[in-house]
């Protein structure tokens, strides 16, 4: 990929200033820097909430109910609920 970065005259003595100092090409200057944000960018670990399973997030209800306890629990809800069979 080649990449064009317009800079004003004063920025590209400076980048042409400093490559010279460091005794390398302008472009060999930029790949540097880019090498470095890269290696900082693996290094991040990536910022992900951890996520939860179903199960952890009911077990502030406590252990689910028996299959007796459903059971008796509709018995008593639909005791005294209307009959269509008369």
């Amino acid at each position: 990929m080649t990449l064009t970065l317009p800079l004003e005259p004063q920025e590209e003595a400076k980048l042409a200033a400093a490559a010279r100092a460091r005794g390398v090409s302008p472009d060999a200057l930029v790949r540097q820097a880019l090498e470095r944000i890269f290696a900082e960018t693996a290094e991040e670990p990536h910022a992900k909430e951890p996520t939860r399973s179903l199960r952890g997030s009911l077990a502030k209800y406590g252990a689910a109910p028996s299959a007796e306890e459903i059971d008796r629990n509709r018995a008593e809800m639909f005791a005294n609920f209307p009959r269509s069979d008369f």
